[in-house]
């Protein structure tokens, strides 16, 4: 009989309303269109964030239980975060500090970085962790690893410190344990290097579960360096590899190496690319280019066309880039801007070469099924944070890309480098809460992704 009281009790308070229900949490954004590189395009949706992770993705027509904010889609497009895959964030001292808002303003919500002092970028990442202002995800890889002569050894005004000397395979192993001791996410292998060095920087990392961002060593090719990493920047040293002649060019350039005992890796590497990259451009052969398109099969290429094809690009005569500009520091806007006015007198004997071959060639990568991954090298060459990654968007998609491979290229390729593709990069249950609210599909037009309405990063909603 005690027993059937407590039931009838139960029942009674349940009924009266005496017993609270437990008050709504989370944030739902209802009536919008989802839209990811897996899962395509989907309207009338109803998604539900709580923290920092989706908890509900439904047709707008499921039932549902109330959340504790509402934010009215409105038909408007809700996209994944977007990466760059290619920053420096130390690279101007003058940028640093506002880089985080700029890129979140532009619904960059993860940024790789892939070259800076390690002490520095530590600081940074501790910074953006204890500060209540909201920043993008930051993964850094600590300082460029170069060769017995270093490409960017602070000597030039305007180049800080990025790279650090590994001439020996001793000293490789210990840059790789310290770098994983001090918190890097993954490596970033330069030009300067021995192959010897590189094989030993690549096994190092592969045996501490650090993922391998590299260019292609001037003492290699791509098709030999390419598989021993997890990404090659900028397309640059393809070139070489895809030349008829590229044994010849090889040959040339190693023995220029070797003689070089005296000076400054920036001028070895400067000189090498001035003497050798046009003609290899102008010898390439596409059976050749065919094998080593091949071989990169498994490495993600991240182009950098924004950089790439600056000179014939010209982004600072449209009309949002003035725009864009106010929003950088007094010091780096009188800078940039006269960095523009001179590239505006010299362009009349601009060689586009360069700029025509890497739009031609990741059409190549894409033909062959290569990974490519959305990256700009900001803030080098005039690279706003955050504005110039839409521009990449943008040159993929001229390249030859569909528009939902460039997303893909801005947010599950990214992810998928550090093996995190299983929780960022779509708009899906479980996934981080890392979003984009957009007034246009990028489907339509890829500049649709410029028009954002608001960006959740990390479970918080700026609009």
């Amino acid at each position: 009989m005690r027993k059937n009281r407590g039931v009838t009790l139960v029942l009674a308070l349940l009924a009266s309303g005496c017993v609270e229900s437990e008050p709504p949490t989370g944030t739902a954004f209802e009536n919008v269109t989802v839209l990811d590189a897996v899962g395509g395009l989907r309207e009338n949706q109803r998604v539900v964030v709580d923290g920092d992770r989706i908890v509900s993705v439904s047709a707008m027509a499921d039932p549902h239980t109330p959340a504790a904010e509402t934010i009215d889609g409105d038909g408007r497009v809700l996209i994944p975060g977007l990466w760059d895959m290619h920053v420096h964030y130390l690279y101007d001292a003058a940028l640093t500090d506002v880089m985080p808002s700029l890129f979140l303003r532009y619904g960059i919500t993860s940024v790789r970085d892939t070259g800076g002092e390690l002490t520095g970028m530590t600081a940074l990442r501790e910074r953006l962790a204890t500060s209540d202002a909201p920043a993008p995800r930051l993964f850094f890889s600590g300082p460029l690893l170069d060769g017995q002569f270093v490409v960017y050894d602070g000597g030039d005004p305007g180049r800080p410190v990025l790279g650090t000397s590994v001439p020996t395979v001793d000293v490789a192993r210990q840059r790789v344990r310290d770098l994983k001791a001090a918190g890097a996410d993954f490596i970033k292998i330069y030009e300067l290097v021995d192959p010897a060095v590189f094989e030993v920087l690549a096994d190092e990392a592969r045996a501490l579960d650090l993922p391998i961002a590299a260019h292609v060593p001037l003492m290699m090719t791509a098709d030999a360096a390419g598989p021993l990493a997890d990404s090659m920047e900028h397309l640059r040293n393809i070139e070489l590899a895809c030349a008829a002649n590229w044994q010849e060019l090889l040959d040339v350039r190693q023995n220029l190496i070797r003689e070089f005992v005296e000076g400054r890796g920036a001028d070895l590497r400067s000189g090498l690319h001035t003497l050798q990259r046009l003609p290899a451009v102008a010898a390439y052969d596409e059976a050749r280019c065919d094998v080593v398109l091949d071989a990169l099969s498994q490495t993600t290429q991240v182009p950098t066309l924004r950089l790439n094809a600056s000179g014939m690009v010209r982004r600072f005569d449209e009309p949002d880039w003035l725009p864009a500009l106010a929003m950088l520091p007094d010091e780096v806007q009188r800078r940039w801007q006269a960095q523009a006015d001179r590239q505006r007198e010299a362009a009349p004997g601009t060689d586009h070469t360069f700029a025509e071959w890497s739009l031609f060639l990741t059409a190549r990568l894409k033909a062959h099924d290569v990974p490519i991954g959305a990256g700009t090298d900001t803030p080098i060459g005039l690279g706003i944070p955050g504005y110039s990654l839409h521009t990449e968007l943008e040159l993929l998609v001229e390249s030859g890309l569909t528009p939902l491979e460039a997303l893909h290229a801005a947010t599950v390729q990214p992810a998928r480098f550090f093996g995190l593709d299983d929780e960022m990069g779509q708009v899906e249950v479980g996934m981080r809460a890392d979003l984009v609210l957009l007034d246009g599909n990028p489907l339509e037009d890829i500049r649709n992704t410029r028009r954002i309405q608001g960006v959740m990063t990390q479970g918080r909603w700026l609009p």
